[in-house]
C-alpha cells in the first residue's frame, strides 16, 4: 500500500523548539499545493522530489515559515519568511502536528508487522465496540468509525493527516483507536507525537525491500514502534511464535514497557489447542491460571494468532479477560483477509485474501488446508515496480502448498505483465498462466469440485488494477461472485 515517493531519513540532532508554539500558524503542509495564507511549509526531501524546490511556490501561496534541513537556509531566507532549521525535519513536523491539532482519542493502540496489521486492528476495534467503547480503526482499508469510513492513500498517512484524523475522531466521540503502523510510516516518523498506549507485533517476513536497503533495515523500522514511539509505561504485545519475537520483547523491556506475549509460546495468553471446524475453529486459551474455550468464527491458524494479539492488547490495557474472550466469538474478518465471498455450483468455497508476499501466501494456503477435503486452488500474481526477488518465492510457495495454481496479473504498473508472470512461473512448475485476472478467476471457479476451496490472493480489499499509470476498477470479491453466479453458484451472503 505504501508508495515509494519519500526518502528515508537518518535520525539526526533535532533542534530545540523555540517556535513550537504553533498558535502563530494557521495550518501545516508538506505539499506546497496545499499551502494557504499563514501556513508553515515543511520542505521535505523525497526520492522523487525535494521539497526545497517548492519553497518559492509555498511562499507565493501564503506560507509564513519554512521548516527544512539547515543546508537550504540561504535559499529559504531569500524568500523573506521565517526559516526553521532542523536536521530531522520529519520528526519535527510530526511533533508540531501533534501540538497543532492537539486532540486525540483517549486510548490509541498501534500494530506493526508484515502481515496481520489490518486484521488485528479491525479485531481490536470490534472487541472494544463489544465492550461498550466508541471505537475506530485506521490503516490499509481506511478509517472505519461508527459514523462511516474515510479512504486513505497510505496505510500510515503523513503526520499532518494522521493528527487531523485523530482530532476529528476525538471530536466525533471516538475514545478508542486501533491503527496500523507501517514500516514506511515508522521510518518516516509519521506516528511520532501520537500518544500510543499499547503497541503490538504480529510477524516479520520479506517485504518492502524495494524501499528498505535490506531486511535488517526493515526490522529496525518496525522496532521503532517499541523502542521510540509507544509512550513510556505503555503496553507491548508480542506474538511469541514468530521468529523475530525476541527482538521486540528486548526493545520493550529496554524501555520498561509492560510485555504481553501471546501464542503457543506465549506466557501471558497461551494457546493450548486449536481445533478447525466447518465455520471456523475452537481455541483453548490459558490466562491468569484459568482456561477459556473460544469459538472463533474465522478460518486459519494465522487468524487465531491475530485474534490473540488483539485480545492481548485489550487485556493489557485493562479490559476483563472474560469479556474480551467473549467478544472473540463475535469477530468478523477484515475485508479481503481470508474473506469467504462465494460458493461454486459444487459447493466449493471461494475466499479472497490480501496475501502478496511469499510468507503470507504460504501462511494462508497452509491455514486453509485443514478445511479442504479435496483440492486447494489458488489464483495469484505479483505486482510490478516492486520487490522482484519475491516473485519466484511466491511461485514456489503456490505450487508447494496448493494443488492447482493459476498465475495471473496483479498491479503490473509500468512493467510488462507477461515478463512478471514469466519470473513467477520459473519457480512454479505445473502452474497455469492466465494473464487476464477476471478470466483467471472464472476459469479457477469453473474447475472447482465438491470439497475444493479456491483462494484468490494478492489484492484483497483493493478496488483497482494498476496498469501503467491507469487504475482500472477491479475488485476480486466482485469478480469472484460474478463468476460464481454465472456458473451456477452464489455469493457467500446468500448461503
Amino acid at each position: 500500500m505504501e508508495p515509494q515517493s519519500e526518502a528515508k531519513v537518518v535520525p539526526g540532532k533535532v533542534g530545540k523548539s523555540p517556535m513550537d508554539s504553533v498558535a502563530e500558524f494557521s495550518g501545516l503542509a508538506s505539499d506546497s499545493r496545499e499551502v494557504k495564507p499563514g501556513y508553515l511549509f515543511a520542505a521535505l526531501s523525497g526520492t522523487r522530489a525535494n521539497g526545497a524546490a517548492f519553497m518559492s511556490d509555498a511562499v507565493k501561496r501564503g506560507a509564513v515559515a519554512i521548516l527544512a534541513r539547515p543546508e537550504v537556509r540561504s535559499d529559504a531566507e531569500k524568500l523573506g519568511v521565517r526559516f526553521i532549521a532542523d536536521e530531522n525535519p520529519r520528526l519535527r513536523l510530526a511533533r508540531l502536528a501533534a501540538k497543532f491539532f492537539a486532540v486525540q482519542p483517549k486510548t490509541v493502540a498501534a500494530v506493526t508487522g508484515t502481515n496481520g496489521k489490518t486484521s488485528v486492528s479491525v479485531f481490536l476495534r470490534q472487541i472494544w465496540t463489544a465492550l461498550g467503547y466508541t471505537s475506530a480503526s485506521m490503516g490499509t482499508i481506511g478509517v472505519v468509525t461508527p459514523k462511516g469510513e474515510i479512504a486513505l492513500a497510505h496505510t500510515t498517512p503523513d503526520p499532518i493527516e494522521v493528527h487531523r484524523i485523530l482530532k476529528k475522531l476525538a471530536l466525533d466521540g471516538v475514545d478508542h483507536l486501533a491503527l496500523e503502523a507501517s514500516s514506511h510510516g515508522l521510518d518516516q516518523y509519521r506516528l511520532d507525537g501520537v500518544e500510543i498506549a499499547a503497541a503490538a507485533f504480529t510477524n516479520l517476513t520479506r517485504d518492502h525491500l524495494d524501499y528498505h536497503k535490506d531486511f535488517e533495515a526493515y526490522l529496525a523500522a518496525k522496532l521503532r514502534l517499541f523502542s521510540e514511539v509507544v509512550r513510556p509505561g505503555g503496553i507491548a504485545v508480542v506474538n511469541a511464535d514468530e521468529e523475530n519475537a525476541a527482538a521486540f520483547v528486548a526493545a520493550a523491556k529496554a524501555r520498561d514497557l509492560k510485555v504481553v506475549t501471546v501464542g503457543v509460546r506465549g506466557e501471558t495468553l497461551k494457546l493450548i489447542s486449536r481445533t478447525p471446524t466447518a465455520n471456523g475453529q475452537v481455541l483453548q486459551i490459558a490466562f491468569g491460571g484459568e482456561t477459556f474455550d473460544v469459538a472463533l468464527p474465522l478460518a486459519g491458524d494465522f487468524q487465531a494468532s491475530n485474534a490473540l494479539v488483539a485480545a492481548g492488547l485489550a487485556i493489557g490495557l485493562g479490559d476483563p479477560a472474560e469479556k474480551v474472550f467473549g467478544a472473540l466469538a463475535l469477530l468478523k474478518g477484515a475485508a479481503g483477509r481470508l474473506e469467504k465471498v462465494a460458493y461454486a455450483k459444487s459447493g466449493a468455497a471461494i475466499y479472497v485474501d490480501y496475501a502478496h508476499t511469499p510468507d503470507a501466501l504460504e501462511t494462508v494456503l497452509k491455514a486453509i488446508r485443514p478445511h479442504v477435503s479435496n483440492k486447494l486452488h489458488v489464483v495469484f500474481g505479483c505486482g510490478g515496480d516492486r520487490d522482484k526477488g519475491k516473485r519466484p518465492l511466491m511461485g514456489k510457495a503456490a505450487v508447494t502448498f496448493a494443488d492447482d495454481v493459476i498465475v495471473t496479473d496483479d498491479n503490473p504498473r509500468s512493467e510488462d505483465p507477461a515478463a512478471i508472470r514469466t519470473e513467477v512461473l520459473k519457480a512454479a512448475p505445473g502452474a497455469r498462466e492466465i494473464g487476464d485476472r477476471a478470466k483467471a478467476i472464472h476459469d479457477a471457479i469453473l474447475s472447482l469440485n465438491t470439497g475444493d476451496i479456491l483462494v484468490v490472493a494478492g489484492k484483497g480489499h483493493e478496488a483497482g488494477q494498476i496498469v501503467g499509470a491507469e487504475i482500472r476498477p477491479f475488485l476480486d470479491k466482485d469478480e469472484a461472485i460474478k463468476a460464481a453466479v454465472a456458473l451456477g453458484g452464489h455469493a457467500a451472503e446468500a448461503a
